[in-house]
């Protein structure tokens, strides 16, 4: 039986196959569905944008494909011998097998492999030059464990709109909670291994999970709240998603990501609206002003920046904080923004020219900054949440009786609570009029506290 003549342009060169029975199997492996999700698990931790080993890349297909610092491309088609990845992948020489330092593959990846270049490379994704994480069907995540045996530190949390539940992120699953009583109410599966970002949707009905496997893998999952179904999976890339947020009208989402890109994604079609790569290093935190006409971000590239937020047009850069930029919030007026680093401060600068008007010394590094009605709620690295006025940046109160770091923070202002999230697995809820610990548990379902 013979099928329809073939073309792909890979690096210049056209692969001509002629898709035969004899030539190439109806059973050849989908680079989209397989090859790519394999090496993406297994290779991108060493061979990706943000490390290179000897010069060989394996986040598109057109890099996978070429050469590193050695002459000889990665895969070959139909030629084992040729395809340096696969003899280092097969090599029994422990001192340059692929992965270098991990397990070989398991033996029915090699063969996967093995028939991938043996059929000609076939390659069905959209572009050869595109990001793998881009186009590759979203993974089902395995289950959570039934019972914890040891915590996690708690790098998301938020209220729900009505104040009633407190959803935290966990291992491959968000946890959902009475903040009231401490006792579990949910669980809801098929998340990223870990959890940076729980967004609720302007009007309730939808909410974003950021997160990922570090290293390897990141999204943003949209999900319904009542059910905990997926609706959509969006921004995949090769790292995690630390951030996200949903424009005021709720017809755009913004992810902020380890990659070091913005991207921005249209909700009514699902469809990516812009890249913003104006960024160097990772980006931690996205926030649209009350207008949704820009678009605040913080990097590790030791800057804050302002987008407009319907064409992707860089504003201003802010540089004051000469360190790490962990978070941003928008002025209740819009014409400044706040930004908190790891100089330890908080700073309050104008958009028009991007100089500081204000900066207030935290006593540790901050977390995580979110805005609560009037008030900026940031968590510290010594074991505290601090409080300030969003319109004047005075300090209100500091919540205590963490054990540990608190890594995220939020609060509900009708409901008069805020709450933290700490480094050894703890949710701590406080009173947000006089700054009372009202009560505290670790969000891991089953967990049992050792006894002294």
């Amino acid at each position: 039986m013979f099928r329809p003549k073939m073309q792909w342009t890979i690096g210049g060169l056209v692969l001509l196959a002629l898709a035969q029975s004899g030539s190439m199997a109806e059973d050849a492996p989908s680079f989209r569905k397989e090859i790519a999700p394999l090496l993406l698990q297994n290779c991108l931790a060493c061979h990706g944008p943000k490390k290179a080993e000897a010069g060989y890349r394996i986040d598109t297909f057109e890099r996978l494909t070429a050469a590193g610092d050695s002459t000889q491309p990665g895969f070959v088609a139909k030629d084992l011998d040729g395809s340096e990845a696969f003899r280092r992948i097969t090599s029994t020489d422990p001192r340059e097998r692929m992965p270098l330092e991990g397990d070989p593959l398991p033996a029915e990846q090699v063969a996967l492999l093995k028939r991938w270049i043996e059929a000609g490379l076939p390659f069905d994704g959209p572009d050869p030059k595109a990001s793998l994480a881009s186009y590759i069907p979203p993974p089902t995540h395995p289950p959570a464990p039934e019972t914890y045996r040891s915590t996690l530190p708690i790098t998301a949390l938020t209220f729900s709109p009505d104040g009633n539940q407190l959803w935290v992120g966990g291992y491959h699953e968000l946890t959902v909670w009475d903040p009231a009583t401490g006792h579990l109410v949910r669980r809801i599966a098929n998340m990223p291994q870990r959890t940076f970002a729980i967004r609720f949707g302007p009007d309730g009905q939808s909410v974003a999970v950021a997160g990922g496997s570090p290293g390897k893998y990141g999204e943003v999952r949209l999900i319904r709240p009542e059910s905990g179904e997926v609706t959509a999976v969006l921004g995949t890339t090769s790292d995690v998603v630390y951030d996200c947020a949903f424009s005021p009208q709720g017809d755009r989402l913004a992810t902020a990501a380890a990659d070091g890109l913005v991207r921005v994604f249209g909700l009514s079609e699902g469809k990516e609206l812009l890249t913003i790569a104006s960024h160097s290093d990772w980006v931690f935190a996205a926030t649209y002003d009350g207008e949704g006409k820009r678009l605040a971000t913080a990097s590790r590239d030791k800057t804050a920046k302002v987008f407009d937020a319907a064409s992707g047009e860089l504003l201003v850069t802010y540089s004051g904080h000469n360190q790490t930029v962990r978070g941003v919030q928008f002025h209740p007026e819009g014409k400044e923004v706040y930004s908190i680093g790891s100089d330890n401060r908080l700073h309050r600068w104008s958009v028009a020219e991007g100089k500081k008007a204000q900066d207030t010394g935290l006593g540790s590094e901050p977390q995580r900054l979110t805005r609560v009605g009037d008030l900026l709620v940031i968590a510290t690295a010594d074991n505290k949440v601090r409080l300030f006025t969003a319109a004047d940046q005075k300090p209100v109160r500091e919540l205590a009786g963490a054990k540990d770091w608190l890594l995220s923070a939020d609060g509900h202002a009708a409901g008069g609570v805020v709450a933290g999230g700490t480094f050894d697995g703890q949710v701590l809820v406080w009173n947000l009029a006089d700054g009372k610990l009202l009560r505290a548990f670790f969000a891991a379902p089953g967990y049992q506290p050792p006894t002294r």
